[in-house]
């Protein structure tokens, strides 16, 4: 392989990582305000990092397990199933943090849900990395970018949303919300 294939292959998951920074960046240059920037930032994060990141790596776990296997330096194993169902279950909770209303709090959960995940496979790749001498471009460069980022970034922009009391708006209008109930298109008022 050659140094530039190597370099392309090693970086290409940073790609969710520059796709964020970018749109959110685009995004929030005439933001009203740094609190409608945040929410900006931490939408573009969950969609773009964790969600579209993802979902790469699910769909190139189930549809290319060889090229994967051979990319991370393993041997083909049906353990590539259930990586690309845990990565599946990063995209759902990364759309489910990504609507307007979302807390701070609920970003910070899901954040964490996703560091036990994607932390304990960057600790995996360092392992295999020192020990084995795996240099594969899907064990080093930008697969531990990512798997360090996509959660601690998430975190961090919603605990200083949290700080900074973005969401509470939006976490008061949601309980309100849940005191009404619509059944069959009839609304009822929920019993607390």
């Amino acid at each position: 392989m050659s140094h530039t294939t190597y370099a392309v292959k090693t970086a290409f998951p940073a790609i969710w990582i520059l796709i964020a920074v970018v749109g959110a960046y685009v995004r929030t240059r005439h933001s009203p305000s740094r609190e409608a920037a945040l929410e900006t930032w931490q939408r573009w994060w969950a969609v773009a990092a964790l969600g579209c990141g993802s979902l790469y790596i699910c769909i190139s776990f189930l549809v290319g397990q060889q090229s994967m296997a051979d990319a991370i330096g393993f041997t083909r194993s049906p353990f590539q199933f259930e990586i690309a169902f845990a990565n599946l279950a990063l995209v759902v909770m990364a759309l489910r943090v990504a609507r307007p209303g979302t807390t701070p709090r609920e970003r910070i959960t899901v954040g964490l849900g996703a560091g036990v995940f994607l932390w304990g496979a960057a600790f995996g790749h360092v392992y295999q990395w020192f020990a084995n001498h795996d240099h594969q471009p899907g064990n080093t460069g930008g697969v531990l970018a990512a798997d360090v980022l996509f959660p601690a970034v998430m975190i961090v922009l919603a605990w200083r949303a949290q700080r900074l009391g973005v969401g509470a708006a939006g976490a008061r209008a949601e309980a309100g919300a849940g005191q009404v109930a619509e059944f069959g298109g009839k609304r009822h008022a929920a019993s607390s």
